[in-house]
């Protein structure tokens, strides 16, 4: 086991979060694969381990780990959330529009928007969200 799961599995189980099996599933999936996936996509990876898991069970799950601060939920408009176990390092993404895919990546100086906001009009920042849409490399080299 990870050392990101069983920092995860302690998190919850100070919370008062019974581990089930299921529940270690999920939460190994969405922090060893990292790409920030969909409930049914978590549901069809886990399904043949699992086969009497169901949608709901995966959403309730979610929930909690949301709820622990474990996950956070990316909503883009559609019906499909998308979950990102990545909330230890301040990150954007990046998101393909042919495929849906979604990376990851850094750029340290939006907090300067941030500081600007709170400086020239006296606004409190909370957060802010960006995302940059493309085309990723592999439906790029699908194309040549």
């Amino acid at each position: 086991m990870s050392q990101r799961v069983e920092k995860a599995v302690e998190i919850l189980k100070n919370t008062g979060v019974r581990m089930t099996p299921q529940r270690h599933a999920i939460l190994s999936y969405l922090l060893e694969t990292m790409n920030h996936p969909t409930a049914d996509e978590i549901y069809k990876a886990l399904e043949g381990k699992f086969p009497n898991m169901s949608v709901a069970t995966i959403y309730n799950n979610l929930r909690v780990f949301k709820d622990a601060g474990l996950v956070r939920e990316l909503t883009y408009g559609d019906a499909s959330s998308r979950f990102d176990a990545n909330v230890e390092e301040d990150h954007y993404h990046a998101i393909c529009s042919e495929c849906g895919s979604i990376r990851d990546f850094h750029f340290p100086y939006l907090r300067d928007a941030e500081a600007s906001a709170a400086e020239s009009i006296g606004f409190r920042v909370t957060g802010h969200r960006m995302e940059v849409y493309g085309i990723c490399e592999d439906c790029q080299k699908k194309t040549h």
